[in-house]
């Protein structure tokens, strides 16, 4: 198992917000590390595969630095939902990228304000 670190430097522009992408990627997201320099308090995040999408971590009012380790719903051979069989929970999996890249969208993250997002990736 390999695993490997990218690192993302964000800075907004002048009315808080910012789009940046990582390098092309494959493998599996293990985790990914929202690193706060300066950024304001109630920052909004979205971050998707860019080819397909794919939501990978959405949230908003973020205040402090985060870790995440994102995972998706997955499902059966006849694409319906997979769940646990006595509470109806999802079953969730690690969320695969085939040379794609992380897009990474911010908004009210103040101006010219920085921080960071390390992704990390397992094959």
């Amino acid at each position: 198992m390999g695993v490997r670190r990218y690192i993302v430097p964000v800075t907004t522009a002048a009315d808080g917000s910012a789009t940046v992408y990582s390098p092309w990627l494959s493998g599996y997201v293990h985790e990914i590390h929202y690193i706060k320099t300066d950024f304001a308090d109630g920052v909004d995040f979205t971050i998707t595969a860019e080819q397909t999408g794919e939501t990978i971590w959405a949230q908003s009012d973020v205040n402090a630095a985060a870790v995440k380790a994102p995972r998706q719903a997955t499902h059966s051979t006849a694409g319906v939902a997979a769940l646990y069989a006595s509470g109806g929970v999802a079953v969730n999996d690690r969320i695969a990228l085939g040379r794609d890249r992380v897009k990474i969208v911010l908004a009210q993250g103040g101006n010219a304000k920085s921080g960071a997002f390390h992704i990390v990736m397992v094959d």
